[in-house]
């Protein structure tokens, strides 16, 4: 079974083609940028093969379209029919299933979401229509995010709002990540069988933690919206919702402009004075940057506070996973984010934690919990629930 698993932004288009019945071999992969606007450029690698040229693509049907033609042209399918399925890694759809059929009614909730998820479903909402006219009757699957976390016990997964906020409107904690959430536990699962307790931390421009316990989530620090939990690139994270109203009646400006402002241009990159991309952040903290500093400062003591949360709630964790480009291309912000935790047996060794990027152990040979690095796969998860919905 050929899976084509797209993962779409607002102006880009990225995908891997995988052969789901010849050992999960990854076909193809590449994408697109500024779609919509000029300086564009597509990539596409098909075996050893990997080409590059620029395209300017006006949306991003155009774009989808010159993909499945460089794939029939690169060999990667003889024919567009030949793809037995398209999945997406889509964001938002509230109490819909973990993995759906893409057809009418989910588009209708994924539109109702679109106030909490303004970045993502917009553009998904959209491809996924874009590939429904180019494809015709080839399946189109949505696994989304928060479908990892379906196993949360209630009090994980309310607010302490009025009930009708929940039953009626869909406000409650959905979480996300959870493609990647759910193959740190099933990697782990591989490596390390007898974990039953697993602390994930998906780091990047976007990042959440998670408590696992055998494989299933128990936790997780996102919420309604992808703009909660950790401090992220670009997005505030937790903010006590009041600050809105002080906000509005100060500065006469809307709801909509606030949190507009909050999704785009805070977190990391507004306390920091950077883009927000951690290398930045962590260079200018080296240099003196007491807003860098701060920043970093910021990032590690919110992850520090949902790693202990979470070790309380698993009782302990036999492994702490690190996973996204920080999580993996960070040594610092990993000793930060452990560091004194010996009182609970979270031991890390320095010097493997220094030289230590993809997968690895980088835990003392005291350390009662193991500590990894892996390189996460959130397209595998997705075309492996694709696989297995349609296979019935």
């Amino acid at each position: 079974m050929n899976v084509l698993v797209s993962n779409i932004g607002s102006t880009s288009f990225k995908f891997r083609l995988f052969d789901m019945a010849g050992g999960e071999r990854e076909i193809a992969s590449g994408g697109a940028d500024r779609i919509g606007s000029d300086g564009g450029a597509l990539t596409l690698a098909i075996g050893q093969a990997k080409t590059e040229q620029s395209c300017d693509f006006a949306d991003h049907g155009a774009c989808i379209r010159a993909v499945l033609d460089g794939l029939v042209a690169g060999g990667a399918l003889a024919a567009v029919s030949d793809l037995d399925a398209v999945a997406f890694k889509a964001v938002m759809g509230g109490d819909c299933d973990a993995v759906v059929r893409v057809d009418d009614a989910v588009l209708e909730r994924m539109e109702y979401f679109v106030p909490v998820a303004p970045a993502h479903n917009p553009p998904y909402i959209a491809a996924m229509r874009m590939f429904r006219d180019v494809l015709g009757d080839t399946p189109l699957v949505a696994a989304f995010e928060p479908g990892f976390h379906k196993t949360m016990p209630p009090r994980r997964r309310i607010y302490a709002t009025p009930p009708e906020w929940a039953q009626t409107y869909g406000v409650k904690r959905y979480g996300f990540h959870g493609a990647s959430h759910c193959y740190i536990a099933t990697r782990l699962a591989e490596l390390m069988p007898e974990a039953e307790c697993v602390i994930s931390c998906h780091l990047g421009g976007s990042s959440s933690i998670c408590a696992i316990r055998d494989g299933q989530s128990q936790a997780t620090s996102m919420g309604l919206s992808p703009q909660s939990g950790l401090p992220q690139g670009s997005r505030t994270g937790d903010l006590d919702p009041y600050s809105l109203k002080l906000m509005a009646a100060q500065t006469g400006r809307g709801l909509d402009d606030l949190l507009t402002e909050l999704g785009s241009e805070a977190g990391m990159a507004a306390v920091s004075g950077t883009g927000g991309d951690m290398r930045d952040i962590e260079q200018g903290a080296a240099d003196g940057d007491e807003r860098c500093q701060l920043a970093t400062d910021l990032y590690v003591t919110a992850i520090r506070d949902y790693i202990g949360a979470y070790l309380v709630e698993l009782g302990g964790a036999d492994a702490i996973a690190f996973t996204g480009g920080i999580g993996q291309g960070s040594p610092a912000v990993r000793a930060g984010a452990l560091a004194g935790m010996e009182f609970a047996g979270v031991m890390m060794d320095p010097d493997k934690n220094e030289t230590t990027s993809a997968e690895g152990r980088i835990d003392a040979p005291d350390s009662q919990t193991a500590l990894w690095v892996l390189a996460t796969n959130e397209e595998l998860i997705v075309a492996r629930q694709a696989v297995g919905l349609l296979s019935g």
